[in-house]
Order: C-alpha cells, then structure tokens, then sequence
C-alpha cells in the first residue's frame, strides 16, 4: 500500500464528507478508496470514521490521525512544489562542459551574458577537450562539436562551425599561392591535431566535386590558438575553425586559401545526460544559446 495517497484520500474523504466524492477527485473508484482506508484501519488496529447513511463521521482517533495526515500531506504538497519550481525555472548550479578553445572564446562571453540575465543560476564551467562521460562528471549541459554518437544522452542543435584555410601574406609571397587543392601537397602544412584525420585535408572544389589533399609540415599541435599564432608568423598553410581565425582574417595577418572551396563543417549541440525531465535551468541555456550560431557568428 502506498501510504502517503492512502492518507492522502483519508483526508479527502474527511473533507468531502463521501468516499464517492474522494474517488472522483483522485479519478478512481469508490471501493478502492474504501479499501484504502480500511487497510489504513486495519494497520493502526483502530476505527477512524464512523460510517452511516447520511456520510462518515471521524472517531476521536480517526480526529487525531486525520489532524497528522493533514500536515504530513501539505508538507509532501509543499516538497513537490519546490522541485517542480525548480524544475521549470532557471535558478540553482548549472554545471557546463566545453572544449578549451571554443569555451575560452566563444562559449564564455554568452554564460556571462547568461548569467546576467538570470541572476538566481550559479555556473560552474569546465573546459575539457576530450570526451567527458557528463553523467560520472555531473555536468548538467555541454557544448559538443561534431556528429553526435547515437545514445541515452538528450541533445538540441545549436548550428554549425565551419573552417577555413588561411596563410599569412609573407608566406603566400615567398612560397606562392595554392591554386587547387592539390596544390597543397607541395606547400608546408600547419596541423592541428585534435581533428580525426587531421594530416589528410578534404574539401570540394568551386563544382562541389569531393578531393582529399595529404598534407604534411613540422609543426602539429592539439591547441589551435598555437597552430594560428604559426600561421600568423609565417610558418605555413593552417586549415582551423573559423572563429579561430576570423580576427586575424579581419585585420589581414593573415588571408584565406582557397577560399572558393568549400571546407568541412561541424555540427554545435548542446548535450545533456537525458532527455527525459529536462532541469528548467539547461533549457534556459539552451533557449538562450539557439540562434547564437545563425549564418556569420563566427565573424562576430
């Protein structure tokens, strides 16, 4: 027997005055209510309503265990309403993952306006490039790039990052200008290394025609703002995403490659470790983070 709706329909049927009433309100039938009181009854070993023709009258035990049930009930009540508060409103810790880079420049400056705009969320950030397991670590929502594995995790697409290949103008003047794709074989890669496939390049060409370049230089990092500072500096061709670059690109250290074909793209979600019951706080985040990434914000 569940015990708090046993007492739960105790009290409704005090309060009514009918077991017929108290079934309705709980959308079930009289004799289950009346079971549920009797077995209430039968527990404690005592009477507690007076059952006749004209309705049911409490017992002085059934007056003292109703008084009890009462509050036990508004108490049980109250403790739904503030998880239910909770749930639909943005408020509380709200625990986000994000890779380094897109985290340092892209994902923090929209938590903080977040953040600003509701006041009652405390926000913990962590910055992780490798795949983090959300349930183990308890983190509430994460920024991800890239297709999404099929699983038990719940999901919203937030739009998509592009890239871009650019050089610096010293370089481009001292080992010429990449015309095709191809061409890149002969040119001095700068690779970034947290891509699959990272020291093979694929694009299409201006007639959307599929070509795979193997590229190749001496220099490889995992951070990208590294592999940026080299192309700034001359060193070689870096193909990254294009916020990355877009400052660089806007005050001309360096210039787009190839810029008529077109690069692969990578699909931003925000991640979640179910999609079931979802916390009123992520889908804050998230409702807020939807049409952050419209074509151009990269630019931005």
């Amino acid at each position: 027997m569940d015990r708090l709706l046993a007492m739960e329909m105790f009290v409704r049927v005090v309060e009514t005055g009918s077991f017929s009433k108290a079934a309705r309100e709980f959308n079930t039938t009289q004799p289950t209510v009346t079971k549920q009181v009797a077995a209430i009854e039968s527990r404690l070993k005592a009477r507690l309503l007076n059952r006749n023709t004209r309705g049911v009258s409490l017992t002085e035990s059934g007056a003292l265990y109703y008084e009890k049930c009462k509050g036990i009930v508004r108490e049980a009540e109250e403790a739904d309403s503030i998880v239910q508060l909770r749930q639909s409103q943005a408020q509380g810790l709200l625990r986000i993952g994000t890779s380094v880079a897109f985290g340092r420049r892209i994902v923090v400056p929209q938590v903080l306006e977040y953040m600003a705009r509701h006041p009652q969320v405390q926000v913990d950030l962590s910055f992780e490039d490798r795949y983090v397991d959300l349930v183990a670590q308890g983190i509430d929502v994460a920024i991800r790039m890239g297709k999404l594995a099929d699983s038990s995790l719940g999901a919203r697409f937030l739009g998509r990052n592009p890239w871009v290949m650019v050089a610096a103008p010293s370089y481009l003047k001292k080992h010429g200008v990449p015309k095709r794709a191809q061409d890149l074989s002969t040119h001095v890669a700068l690779i970034y290394s947290s891509v699959v496939g990272d020291d093979v390049w694929q694009m299409h060409t201006p007639k959307g025609e599929p070509v795979t370049v193997p590229v190749s230089g001496r220099l490889r990092s995992n951070n990208v703002s590294a592999v940026l500072v080299a192309a700034r500096n001359g060193l070689g061709v870096a193909m990254m995403p294009h916020y990355v670059a877009s400052e660089s690109l806007a005050t001309g250290k360096v210039v787009q490659v190839l810029a008529d074909h077109a690069l692969a793209e990578q699909e931003i979600h925000a991640v979640f470790p179910s999609p079931k019951l979802v916390p009123g706080k992520v889908l804050s985040l998230i409702a807020f983070m939807q049409g952050r990434f419209a074509e151009g914000w990269w630019a931005h």
